[in-house]
Parts: structure tokens; C-alpha cells; sequence
């Protein structure tokens, strides 16, 4: 009877995540996780009778099982999520997880590349014939753009050639190109509109795959397309930017998000200019782009190193 209570107070949570804060469907199937193991862990017990000791023994026992520190303070959050919703929803008396924390993670710096080797990776064709393919050209324009405008892998797969309305059973755009404004406009995290410039590089890359690219499969504007037509997934650009990075001859293993950090790193070391970039990656707070102003520093002080006389001793 209680689990029966329990799996319905789940539902009508992670429904509310999905219509009413309009959550990604891989949001919420994240969210559906944590929680799921939350009733595990709780044995099924009724969400009323769990309480702040529960918590922090269950918190012990994921760092027991050597989950990563930044695990646990994911699924903390996800917790104390819920059970903010249940006091509101179900009059639930206190949050059983507040002022649980999550053990201390070492800080770790996003990898970025340099600025030679990012623009030798965007730049460098990877198709050894003198005619490139349009899977080549369209390569080439997703690279450009993902370092041009520091765009997340599912922002850059989401994005249409046009902004469309919809129509029938297919969605309004989330995302466009507009190349005569010389911008790109997606829908980040929490569902968050955002506007960012796009370099000549990048609308040079675009237009040349534009003109080769084939109508979608499903009658979409979708922008950048598979080798059946359909709208490309973030799993294949993974793929295709990896096999990219290995033919051009990029020493260290590159993904999507290595392009973003190498985007934001490099604006601002140009430009200093902290919420200029914090407003084209999206960051909903600062803090989030601030770990690149240390990014900065270590740019700096191996300039710094390598420079002053008296900066190493003899």
C-alpha cells in the first residue's frame, strides 16, 4: 500500500518537472533515477517517515560504494528537491535532506585546448579527396560552430536551418541559425532562450554545407542531418568530432564539451569579460563560469614561468 502511495507521489512530481518547469525528458529520466534509488534505499518505507538520519546514512552509504563525490551531491539535490515538492504537496512537517552535504570533491579544471589546436582542430579538413562529401561539409560546420559559439552538443543537434512554428506532428524550432543577422538562437538548460554571435569562419562553414544539404527525411527544418537524412543525434557528433580529432592528429581525447570550454576559455582570456561569457554559455549563475578565470591563470602563470628572469630558481 505504501509503495503503491509512493510510486504516485513520484509521478505526479516528475510530471510537474516535464509540463510545469518544462524539464528535458533526460532531465527528468535522471531525476526518475535518483529517486528510484531513494525508494530502494528507504526500503519502500512511506515518504513521511523518512527523516534527516535516514538521509545522512544513505549519503554514508553511497561514499561507501565509492561513488564520486559530485554523484552523491547530484542525487542529494534530486532528494531534496522531491521533498521540498511533498512539504508543499503533502504538508510534509521538515525536508529530511536539508543540511545533508555531500563530501567534499577535489576542484577540477575543465580541459580546454589551446588556441593553435583548437583552430587546427576546427579548421584542418579531415577528407583526403580534392571535392569534400557533404558528411565532410557538414563536419565541418558543426566543429566550427560548436567553437564559434560555444554551444552544448544538444543545443547544436536541436538547432534548425529556419526558424519553424511547427506544423502537424512536427515541433516549433528551440533553436536556428540566422545567418544574416550573424547569430545563432537555442534553448539551454531550464528551458532558458539565449542569443550568441557567430564567427566567419563558422557562417563560412554553414553556407557551404547549406548548399549541399539534403531536405530532411521528416520534412524538418533540422539543421545538421545523419547520413539517412534524420536529425543528427548528440551521440553522433560525439563520434564524428573523436574520429575528427584522431585524423588531424589532436593529442588529447576531444568531445563536444571540450570545444565549449575551449570557447569560453579563449573569450576570455581575450576579453576579460566575465558575464559577457557567462551570458553566451547560458550559465543560469556566475560561479559556473568563474572556474575559467582560473583556466586564465594557469595560462598566465605558465606565460609567467617561462618569461620573467627570476621567476624559477636556479
Amino acid at each position: 500500500m505504501e509503495r503503491a502511495a509512493n510510486d504516485a507521489a513520484l509521478a505526479r512530481y516528475l510530471s510537474q518537472l516535464a509540463t510545469q518547469r518544462q524539464l528535458s525528458p533526460h532531465t527528468v529520466a535522471a531525476y526518475r533515477r535518483d529517486l528510484d534509488q531513494l525508494a530502494a534505499l528507504v526500503q519502500h518505507a512511506a515518504w513521511s517517515t523518512v527523516v534527516h538520519a535516514d538521509i545522512r546514512r544513505l549519503a554514508s552509504k553511497l561514499h561507501a560504494q565509492s561513488l564520486s563525490a559530485r554523484s552523491i551531491a547530484r542525487k542529494l539535490s534530486s532528494w531534496r528537491g522531491f521533498f521540498n515538492w511533498l512539504a508543499r504537496d503533502a504538508g510534509l512537517p521538515a525536508n529530511p535532506v536539508d543540511a545533508v552535504r555531500a563530501p567534499k570533491r577535489a576542484r577540477t579544471l575543465p580541459r580546454a585546448l589551446s588556441v593553435d589546436d583548437a583552430v587546427h582542430l576546427v579548421g584542418t579538413p579531415s577528407h583526403a579527396h580534392t571535392s569534400p562529401e557533404p558528411a565532410d561539409l557538414c563536419n565541418r560546420a558543426m566543429f566550427e560552430l560548436m567553437y564559434s559559439s560555444g554551444l552544448r552538443v544538444s543545443e547544436l543537434a536541436g538547432l534548425d536551418a529556419a526558424y519553424s512554428k511547427g506544423e502537424g506532428s512536427l515541433p516549433a524550432s528551440l533553436g536556428w541559425i540566422d545567418l544574416a543577422a550573424r547569430e545563432v538562437l537555442v534553448t539551454g538548460k531550464g528551458n532558458k532562450k539565449r542569443t550568441v554571435p557567430v564567427g566567419s569562419h563558422a557562417l563560412d562553414a554553414l553556407a557551404a554545407w547549406l548548399a549541399v544539404r539534403p531536405p530532411a527525411a521528416d520534412g524538418s527544418q533540422a539543421l545538421f542531418l545523419s547520413n539517412r537524412a534524420t536529425r543528427i543525434s548528440a551521440r553522433v557528433i560525439q563520434l564524428r568530432l573523436k574520429a575528427h580529432a584522431l585524423r588531424v592528429g589532436t593529442a588529447v581525447n576531444v568531445h563536444p564539451h571540450v570545444l565549449r570550454h575551449s570557447f569560453a576559455s579563449h573569450v576570455l582570456q581575450s576579453s576579460g569579460d566575465l558575464r559577457a561569457v557567462q551570458d553566451m554559455l547560458g550559465h543560469a549563475s556566475i560561479t559556473s563560469t568563474q572556474v575559467y578565470t582560473a583556466l586564465d591563470f594557469q595560462h598566465l602563470s605558465a606565460v609567467y614561468d617561462q618569461a620573467h628572469p627570476r621567476a624559477k630558481s636556479k
